[in-house]
């Protein structure tokens, strides 16, 4: 039993008829969009002089293609994969190099090593 009495108990709210006053939701797809304003359209930009549009997922020219740049997109698709081979060799050769420092390091340890027990070796003999 509490000291001064439960002087703080809100009563409950009534549940709501209607989720929304609002008709909009009665709407069909298509005129809730031209109620609303949701139509935007295609979105489009415009890249090096070039229109482009964004259509079933993919960016598409507005012309159709790239008609002049054909010669240019094979000389980039070209240039691109020379960089991708360079890169896997340059990756490789890193590769080879972090395998020879590992190597060195861990006979330079043992060298170390080596060297510690014959100094404690001919102390020993003194």
């Amino acid at each position: 039993m509490p000291l001064f009495g439960n002087s703080f108990s809100p009563k409950k709210t009534p549940p709501r008829k209607w989720a929304s006053l609002s008709n909009l939701h009665l709407l069909d797809r298509s005129t809730r969009e031209v109620e609303l304003g949701l139509d935007y359209g295609t979105p489009t930009m415009n890249l090096a002089g070039q229109s482009l549009k964004f259509e079933n997922g993919h960016w598409v020219s507005e012309s159709g293609s790239f008609v002049g740049d054909r010669r240019e997109l094979q000389r980039l698709r070209k240039r691109n994969q020379q960089l991708e081979e360079e890169n896997n060799l340059l990756r490789l050769k890193v590769d080879i190099l972090l395998d020879m420092l590992s190597e060195t390091t861990a006979e330079s340890h043992l060298m170390e090593k080596e060297l510690e027990e014959l100094k404690q070796h001919s102390r020993r003999k003194k």
